[in-house]
């Protein structure tokens, strides 16, 4: 058979069975990335039917997946809600940082990874799924409560987060030494810094310069520049994926609104490729050894994302069952642990399916602690007499200017999607 031929045919085979698994998982309510991990382990390396003829495609596929994930996150952010924030949610932050990346770490030095591995692993476990997250607040009907901003500003600086992780990350793996990794790490801020201020003092500008009335020219004017932009943060060891969060952060108003509904679809799509890739990159039998550090690592997580939740919350002036909602539908992990492994797996390959089965684990229990942490806890805390105790009449102070008013239909942060879709 025909290269083209056969890689057409695995090519198809692939997109209809991801189609087919969105249905299947959208029927079921969960989100459908481990039924595509789960799909790509099953026709990787060690599979039952391994692909062959499209697999370079499919690798180039995941690197533009990863692109249009975070192209995509950075256009539902303005500069100025990231910037109000990091004054407002950087406690939260501190606190998520902590309590999260530290098991990671721990593991991965515990397993005698080493420090590199450790500072990957710490990324896996610290960043939650904001697309998991976005449709479990959408499929329970959580988009107008008190505690869903807060939800959402954790997620932010999680997000702005990464502009700084990953460049660290990136030239701790390339073997860069540490005067070259201080370069690296000031070149990231100072460009985070400039994008910043360009989108809070130009972004107008920027965005009337990318505007057309052609959907077709502005999709194509959007889309060349992200991965132009990408592929100049890859060479500089910024990071692609950060160049693709920042164009999309110096884009906003109606150009930021059209250019996401015209990608959207190409993330969806690309995204699930990504999973897939990663997935055929892991030989299945990798997995049973790190099923147990998984576990453990994902009750741990599971228990420190409440814990994060309940204090950004209680921060915030949230009573009791706002701050246990919040702790449960922070637990979710899923792309950026994804994307985080698999720039590791050349340095410590054990990372890989360890990743995979931590994120198959944490996207799955991650719905289930959004839906029953409150009502446990509330059981828990129950008196013998059958009261529960009284909340605190504590004042509660103005919400963060990220979401003022979250209305399910209206909110740039928190995007109901449909059962296909890979993020958020």
């Amino acid at each position: 058979m025909h290269d083209t031929t056969a890689m057409l045919i695995e090519l198809g085979a692939i997109i209809l069975a991801l189609g087919l698994l969105g249905r299947l998982a959208g029927r079921v309510g969960f989100s459908p990335i481990p039924l595509y991990l789960l799909a790509g382990l099953a026709f990787g390396h060690g599979g039952i039917l391994p692909l062959q003829a499209s697999e370079e495609f499919t690798a180039t596929g995941a690197e533009i997946g990863v692109i249009l994930l975070l192209l995509l996150l950075g256009l539902e952010y303005s500069a100025s809600e990231l910037v109000t924030n990091l004054k407002t949610q950087y406690p939260s932050g501190a606190v998520d940082f902590v309590l999260n990346a530290v098991p990671g770490a721990a593991a991965a030095l515990i397993l005698g990874w080493g420090p590199v591995a450790a500072v990957a692993l710490a990324g896996v476990t610290w960043i939650s799924s904001s697309g998991v997250i976005a449709k479990v607040l959408g499929d329970l009907g959580r988009l107008g409560n008190r505690e869903t901003p807060v939800v959402l500003g954790v997620l932010v600086i999680e997000d702005l987060a990464m502009a700084v992780y990953l460049p660290i990350l990136t030239a701790l793996l390339a073997g860069v030494s540490l005067a070259g990794g201080t370069v690296t790490l000031l070149i990231s801020l100072g460009t985070v810094g400039a994008v910043l201020y360009l989108a809070l003092r130009h972004g107008r500008l920027i965005s009337r310069a990318v505007s057309s009335d052609s959907a077709e020219m502005l999709l194509l004017v959007v889309l060349g520049l992200t991965l132009l932009v990408a592929g100049l943060a890859q060479e500089l060891q910024v990071s692609a994926a950060v160049g693709a969060f920042l164009v999309g952060i110096a884009l906003s108003g109606e150009v930021a609104e059209g250019a996401s509904s015209l990608l959207t679809p190409l993330r969806d799509l690309f995204a699930a490729v990504f999973f897939v890739f990663f997935g055929l990159s892991t030989n299945p039998a990798d997995i049973p050894p790190v099923l147990v550090p998984a576990l453990l690592l994902a009750v741990v997580t599971a228990l420190t994302k409440v814990a994060t939740g309940w204090y950004a919350a209680r921060r915030a002036g949230i009573q009791g069952a706002g701050r246990w909602r919040a702790g449960g539908t922070l637990v979710a992990r899923g792309e950026f642990s994804i994307v985080i492994a698999g720039l590791a797996v050349g340095v410590e390959p054990r990372i890989g399916p360890l990743a995979t089965a931590y994120v198959l684990i944490m996207v799955v229990i991650g719905p289930l602690t959004a839906r029953f942490t409150e009502p446990l806890a509330r059981r828990a805390t129950r008196r013998p007499g059958g009261t529960v105790p009284a909340e605190p009449t504590e004042p509660v102070p103005a919400e963060p200017a990220l979401a003022e008013s979250v209305e399910p239909a209206e909110s740039a942060h928190v995007k109901p999607e449909g059962p296909t879709h890979a993020t958020t």
